[in-house]
C-alpha cells in the first residue's frame, strides 16, 4: 500500500539511507531478549512482567532510527523495547529494569516495560504511562512546545524537532488519542502518530473498536492531518513510509498519522496463550513475521549468510553477557523508596520542569508588604499570574474559555490582551487534553498553568493527574513535570452535583501533588507564586465563594511575597478549643467563635499536602480539644487524617473527643436552602465548640 495522501514536499534523493546493518543488529538484539525472557527469566520469575515485540520490532527499529535530533521525544507504551534499543538504550539497563533491579528506568519501582529515557545526547523517550493511551496528550504536549521554544523563546535549536507517539490499535479508541488528535490538528504541530495495528486489543479484534479495522482509512479526510497507511512488516515499504512520514512532521508541514500492519507473533503478554485465536489466523501472523523478510531484503544485497548468521549470533551473545551483568545487580535499597515523592534539595531531576532550564526562583519574603486598597481573590490571582508571565516567559496560562473571555470566573481577564495569544490561550473542550498537554509542556521545560473550569470536570483528566504527580518517583526522579493547575471549587450563592464539589482529599490522595487551598486574596498570591516558581506539580484550589468575599480581600502582599508550603495561619488565638479549617470555612468559624463566646484557636491549613500537623498538634496540646471544620462530605474526607493524627500523637492531652463538621454523604444541593442546610453553618459550628468546651 501507498501512502494515502500527497506524497511529502521533497525531493527524493533526500530521503535519509537505511543503516540496513544496524536494523539487523537491533532487530536481533531484540528478538534475542524477548527469547531469554521468555525461555529462562519469566519463567525462574526474574521478569515479572513481560511483552514480546516480536512482530512490531522491525518496523520500530527504522523509526528510531530516524530520532536524531538532540530535542527529538517519543512516547511508547509496553511493546514499544525495539524503539528504545534504537534509541541507545543499554541492554543492561533494559534488562535489568525488566527484573526490577536496582538503576534502570525507575530503580526497580515500576514495571520493566514502563520505561523512560532521558537523552541528553539524543532524542529522549519522555516517561510512559502504564494507562492505554495515556501517552497521546503528553506527546502532543511535548510537540507544542517546540513550537513554543521556537516561536516565542527563539531558541533555534529546537528547529525540526519533533514529538513521536507510539501506540497499537486498541489505543485509537481511547480519550487521550482523539484529545491529542484535535490538538495536534489545529495547532499544526510537529507530530508524529505511529500506530501500530496488529489486529487485536489483548483478545478484542479490532472491527470491535475501529470501524473497518483501520484508523488510517477512516481518519483520511480529517483535516490537517497527513497519513500514511501500509506494511509494517516489509523492509523498503516500511523504511520509505517512515521516512516520508517523518520528513513531513519535521519539515514543519503539519502532523501526519502513520498506520502499519504488523502481527503480534505472541500473546498480548507471557501469560496469554492466545486461545482466543483460530489457528489459522496464528498461522498466517507467522507467515508475515518481517524478520524473514529483511533477511530476504539484505541477504545477498547487503550481507552475506554467513554474516546474517554471526550478526545475530554476536547479539545472542551479548544479550547473554548483558542479562548477566543486570542479575548482579542488586535490588535498591527498600529504605530509599519513599524519597522523590516530592522534589528534594540537591537531586535534580534529569529532565522536565524550570529548574532544568537553569532558572533560579528569585529572591522572596514571606512576610507581606501592603500596597493599595483590599483587593479580592479574582484580582489577586490575576496579579500575580501578570506578573510571572512579565518576569517568566516559560509560563503559559491556558485552559477552556480563559483567553478572550478571561475565564468563567474572570481570573484571566486581559491576560491574553497583553501577553498574546501564544502564552495565554483557550483549549478544546477536554480535560484530559488539558492536563496531558500541560504534562508534556513540563518536561520540555515550560511552566504551564492549566486551569480546570470546576472541581467536577477534572474527572476525565484524572489519569494524566494521577501520572503527572507519581512521574518523579516512578522515574526514581529522572523526569518531573511541575505544574500549577488552577481549580475553583466549592459552593457559590447555590450549589449542584456539577459545579460545588470540593473533594481536595482525591488529590491529596494522589502523590506527588502539592494542594493548596487559600482562604483570602493573600495566601493566594503568596501559594499561587510559590507554584509557579517551584519544582513540583501543584493543584491550586481557588474557592468560588470566596474569590469575591469582601472577608477575603487583603492589600496585594507585593510582588516578591511567597508563601511556604505547609504552614498553617493562625487565624485567631485562644485557649478554649484548637479549630483546624480551611477554604470557605474559615469565616465560617471565625463568626461561630464569636457566637460561641469561647476561646477559640482557629488555623486556617491553607495547604493539604503537606499540612502543618505540628502546628495542630502543638495548639490542642495548649486547648485539649480539637474540632475539625470542612465543607467536603465527612467521609473519608481530609478531616479524618487530622483527627487520627491527633487522636494518635495527642490523646493524652484531649479532654474531649476529636470532633468533625462537615457536609453530610450527599452531593452539593442546589437550591440555596437546601444548600445551607447541609453546609456547616457558623450556628452548627458554634454550638459544636460549646459543646466540645462543656465536655
Amino acid at each position: 500500500m501507498h501512502a494515502m495522501s500527497a506524497k511529502p514536499k521533497r525531493a527524493p534523493d533526500t530521503a535519509p539511507q537505511t543503516d540496513w546493518k544496524r536494523v539487523v543488529d537491533l532487530i536481533h538484539c531484540s528478538r534475542a531478549m524477548d527469547a531469554l525472557e521468555e525461555r529462562e527469566l519469566v519463567p525462574g520469575k526474574k521478569v515479572l512482567y513481560q511483552f514480546s515485540a516480536r512482530g512490531h520490532d522491525m518496523a520500530q527499529v527504522l523509526l528510531g532510527l530516524h530520532l536524531t535530533h538532540p530535542k527529538d521525544a517519543m512516547c511508547g507504551y509496553y511493546r514499544s523495547r525495539p524503539i528504545l534499543l534504537s534509541l541507545g538504550v543499554a541492554l543492561e539497563d533494559a534488562l535489568g529494569s525488566a527484573m526490577g533491579r536496582a538503576g534502570g528506568y525507575s530503580d526497580g519501582r515500576d514495571i520493566g516495560v514502563v520505561f523512560n529515557y532521558p537523552n541528553a545526547n539524543g532524542a529522549s523517550a519522555l516517561p510512559m504511562c502504564g494507562g492505554v493511551g495515556a501517552q497521546y496528550t503528553p506527546t502532543a504536549g511535548y510537540a507544542q512546545a517546540i513550537e513554543y521554544h521556537k516561536s516565542v523563546l527563539g531558541e533555534r535549536a529546537y528547529d525540526g524537532a519533533v514529538g513521536v507517539v507510539l501506540g497499537g490499535d486498541a489505543s485509537v479508541a481511547t480519550n487521550g488519542f482523539w484529545a491529542a488528535l484535535t490538538m495536534a490538528t489545529t495547532l499544526k504541530l510537529p507530530m508524529l502518530f505511529y500506530i501500530e495495528d496488529n489486529g487485536y486489543g489483548i483478545s478484542t479484534p479490532g472491527w470491535l473498536q475501529t470501524p473497518g479495522c483501520n484508523i488510517a482509512k477512516n481518519l483520511a479526510s480529517f483535516q490537517g492531518l497527513e497519513i500514511y497507511d501500509g506494511d509494517g512488516t516489509d523492509p523498503g515499504q516500511a523504511a520509505q513510509l517512515i521516512a516520508d512520514a517523518v520528513a513531513h512532521v519535521r519539515g514543519g508541514l503539519g502532523p501526519a498519522l502513520l498506520r502499519l500492519a504488523v502481527p503480534r507473533l505472541q500473546g498480548h503478554s507471557f501469560q496469554d496463550t492466545q486461545a482466543y485465536k483460530p489457528k489459522d489466523a496464528i498461522d498466517a501472523e507467522w507467515a508475515r513475521d518481517p524478520l524473514p523478510k529483511l533477511k530476504a531484503h539484505v541477504v545477498p544485497s547487503l550481507m552475506s549468510e554467513q554474516e546474517w548468521d554471526m550478526a545475530q549470533a554476536k547479539a545472542e551473545e551479548r544479550v547473554r553477557r548483558a542479562a548477566q551483568a543486570a542479575d548482579q545487580r542488586p535490588v535498591s535499597e527498600p529504605s530509599q523508596v519513599t524519597r522523590f515523592v516530592f522534589s528534594e534539595d540537591g537531586a535534580l531531576q534529569d529532565e522536565g520542569g524550570l529548574w532544568n532550564t537553569g532558572y533560579a526562583p528569585p529572591p522572596t519574603s514571606d512576610q507581606p508588604k501592603p500596597e493599595g486598597a483590599r483587593i479580592n481573590m479574582i484580582t489577586a490571582i490575576r496579579r500575580t499570574l501578570d506578573h510571572e508571565l512579565a518576569v517568566n516567559p516559560r509560563v503559559l496560562v491556558f485552559g477552556e474559555d480563559v483567553g478572550p473571555k478571561g475565564g468563567v470566573h474572570g481570573v484571566t481577564l486581559g491576560l491574553q490582551e497583553k501577553h498574546g495569544e501564544a502564552r495565554v490561550f483557550d483549549t478544546s473542550l477536554s480535560e484530559e487534553g488539558i492536563i496531558g498537554r500541560a504534562v508534556g509542556m513540563a518536561l520540555a521545560g515550560l511552566m504551564p498553568v492549566p486551569e480546570i473550569q470546576f472541581r467536577k470536570y477534572a474527572d476525565p483528566a484524572c489519569e494524566q493527574i494521577n501520572d503527572c504527580g507519581t512521574m518523579r518517583w516512578r522515574t526514581a526522579n529522572r523526569f518531573a513535570a511541575p505544574m500549577a493547575v488552577r481549580m475553583p471549587v466549592g459552593f457559590f450563592k447555590c450549589g449542584d452535583p456539577w459545579h460545588s464539589q470540593t473533594n481536595e482529599v482525591q488529590f491529596v490522595h494522589s502523590p506527588g501533588w502539592r494542594v493548596a487551598c487559600p482562604s483570602n486574596a493573600e495566601d493566594a498570591v503568596g501559594l499561587l507564586r510559590t507554584a509557579l516558581r517551584g519544582n513540583d506539580p501543584v493543584m491550586f484550589l481557588e474557592h468560588r465563594n470566596m474569590l469575591d468575599a469582601a472577608s477575603a480581600r487583603r492589600p496585594y502582599p507585593g510582588d516578591d511575597f511567597a508563601l511556604p508550603f505547609g504552614a498553617a495561619r493562625r487565624v485567631r488565638a485562644g485557649g478554649d478549643i484548637t479549630v483546624a479549617t480551611w477554604g470557605a470555612m474559615v469565616e465560617r468559624c471565625e463568626a461561630a467563635a464569636d457566637q460561641a463566646g469561647v476561646g477559640a484557636d482557629i488555623l486556617d491549613l491553607r495547604t493539604l499536602a503537606p499540612w502543618d500537623s505540628a502546628a495542630v498538634l502543638a495548639s490542642v496540646r495548649r486547648t485539649h480539644r480539637c474540632l475539625i471544620v470542612h465543607e467536603d462530605i465527612g467521609t473519608a474526607g481530609f478531616g479524618a487524617e487530622i483527627a487520627a493524627v491527633v487522636a494518635d500523637q495527642a490523646f493524652l492531652d484531649l479532654d474531649a473527643p476529636v470532633a468533625r463538621l462537615a457536609m453530610p454523604d450527599i452531593p452539593s444541593p442546589h437550591h440555596p436552602e437546601l444548600m445551607e442546610w447541609a453546609l456547616p453553618s457558623a450556628e452548627r459550628i458554634a454550638a459544636k465548640m460549646q459543646e466540645l468546651v462543656r465536655f
